[in-house]
């Protein structure tokens, strides 16, 4: 069970924000020594494979994550119960005529889902778009010529570096392979096949920009899925894990039905997002037993998925919160929906100041009261940037066999403030999302509450656990002195009685390879690492 704490106020924060700043302003990323080492070593990646590239007069193929060769592993990983079927492998000149990878700028109205359930993820590229220039950090560097793309990501509280080729999945097959009368409404002219079918944005399987010729949106989702095995790694998630993986942000879960006063929640945090904060939203399925129907909309909206909060906006005495659906459709239809009845001519006159217009994007508007009871769940993530300091310990915790006391006390541990300061306690898990298959029979949640040491009464909690969720936290401000954490466990045994890993012989050898070097690499970070992984991370340094 790992653990991590950040605080702020340190005597040295103004030396370690001159040794960042070099690297320009950071604003909305966590700045550690971690950030500048990947930055440089993503750069110097990358410069390196172009002029090999340009040596060897050859376009860039990454044969750690080859979607053309290495198909099966790169869209399933060792253990999926998903199955995807993409028709070809194309570079990004291949399906562009044009490509670029901004233009003008990255917007939510960029984000289209595909073909796999990452609504999460795309859904927090939605969000971080309403923060000016936070996108453009996360590729650091690229050569579109070679086709070589170099990303960050945040992972088990250290920045890694990701490079990727330009290779992509699309739906549309080849010409040779379309059945005859196919064939004859293209008047069997390959070509015109290839111009009309095989080209833009609408072909590519998974993610892609609404803005067609545009290519952040595949090649950094096609990142994401490298660092964590495979696409099939994506399907299903929480939007505010995305946010903290590419801005090293700090989540907590807000249920809507808690907020005390929604005047000064509106004041005091939805006013301030895309600031120093990013919000999404989502509410859990309807039960469909009394309908009968596949699947209920409230409105409109879906259950079980994510959604993007882009910004909120005060305007003529009403509040307004302006949303996204990452499918790039599917809208509210309740008051303040495209077109709807409240907008007469006076209001209409004040979409400029929303900056919203009507259209099927994805994009809806809602009044403050609907938001708050529409929605069940509000996720919260607090950006960090160089005026933040970060100390850390990882630990692997043995937990009791169940049934066990549920009970504080199951880990402790202290840490010791010089002066007063602002604080962000974290507790973790790591991102098991590359070796889920094999992570154990669990799903984990926990909690913990902070006390001053030599001191009985209770200083803070941690916020609103659930299940599924990697990490909870608390934001405090502490006086000088020691404190003492006790972390409260809890799980949810989800395995069958014979558990996966036992039929460990049937998965394929060559994936398991990876995925135990992966786990084994995630899991020496803790300070009580067990030597017996060294095995699978002799393969990482080969």
């Amino acid at each position: 069970m790992p653990i991590f704490n950040l605080f702020k106020g340190k005597p040295d924060v103004e030396e370690i924000k001159k040794s960042f700043l070099q690297e320009g302003h950071h604003a909305g990323l966590l700045v550690t020594a971690e950030l500048e080492k990947a930055l440089v070593d993503c750069k110097t990646k990358v410069e390196r494979i172009a002029k090999e590239c340009k040596a060897k007069n050859r376009k860039f193929r990454d044969h750690e994550f080859d979607l053309q060769h290495d198909k099966f592993r790169c869209l399933h990983g060792l253990a999926s119960d998903q199955t995807y079927n993409p028709s070809d492998v194309l570079r990004v000149a291949q399906i562009f005529d044009n490509p670029q990878f901004f233009i003008d700028g990255a917007s939510s109205n960029d984000i289209v889902q595909g073909a796999i359930g990452d609504c999460w993820f795309v859904s927090a590229l939605a969000t971080m778009c309403t923060s000016p220039g936070l996108v453009e950090k996360f590729c650091v560097a690229r050569d579109e010529k070679i086709g070589v793309y170099g990303f960050i990501f945040f992972r088990d509280n250290k920045w890694v570096n990701v490079v990727i080729d330009d290779l992509l999945y699309t739906s549309i097959p080849k010409f040779e392979e379309l059945g005859g009368a196919e064939k004859q409404l293209y008047h069997n002219d390959k070509a015109l096949y290839n111009r009309s079918s095989r080209k833009g944005s609408a072909t590519l399987y998974f993610a892609r920009s609404g803005t067609d010729g545009e290519t952040w949106v595949p090649l950094i989702e096609k990142a994401y899925a490298k660092l964590h095995g495979s696409y099939s790694a994506l399907s299903g998630g929480w939007a505010c894990e995305a946010v903290e993986d590419l801005t090293g942000g700090v989540t907590c879960f807000i249920p809507a039905n808690d907020i005390l006063d929604p005047d000064l929640f509106w004041t005091e945090e939805l006013l301030k997002a895309n600031h120093d904060r990013l919000f999404g939203v989502a509410f859990n399925d309807l039960d469909s037993s009394r309908s009968g129907e596949d699947y209920i909309k409230v409105s409109g909206l879906i259950g079980g998925h994510a959604y993007s909060v882009l910004r909120a906006v005060e305007c003529k005495d009403k509040r307004f919160v302006v949303i996204r659906n990452p499918w790039g459709n599917s809208e509210w239809t309740g008051p303040w929906s495209d077109g709807s009845k409240q907008w007469t001519p006076e209001w209409l006159e004040m979409l400029p100041q929303l900056e919203h217009s009507f259209g099927d994007d994805g994009q809806f508007v809602m009044e403050y009261r609907d938001f708050l009871e529409c929605w069940e769940q509000i996720d919260k993530t607090i950006l960090f940037d160089e005026n933040w300091v970060m100390s850390s310990q990882w630990l692997h915790v043995p937990a009791r066999p169940l049934p066990s006391a549920w009970t504080y006390g199951d880990v402790s541990f202290t840490i010791t403030l010089p002066a007063a300061t602002k604080a962000m306690i974290v507790l973790s898990q790591l991102d098991d999302r590359y070796f889920e298959a094999i992570s154990g029979r669990s799903h984990w949640t926990f909690d913990f509450v902070v006390f001053k040491k030599g001191d009985k009464n209770l200083i803070a909690q941690s916020s609103a656990s659930r299940l599924l969720t990697r990490s909870v936290n608390v934001e405090v401000n502490l006086e000088a002195g020691s404190y003492v954490v006790h972390v409260r466990l809890d799980r949810f045994v989800y395995r069958p009685s014979t558990y996966l890993q036992e039929n460990v012989e049937t998965w394929n050898p060559r994936f398991l390879s990876r995925v135990l070097a992966e786990r084994a690499k995630s899991q020496s970070i803790a300070m009580n690492f067990n030597a017996r992984y060294s095995s699978h991370l002799s393969m990482l340094l080969f």
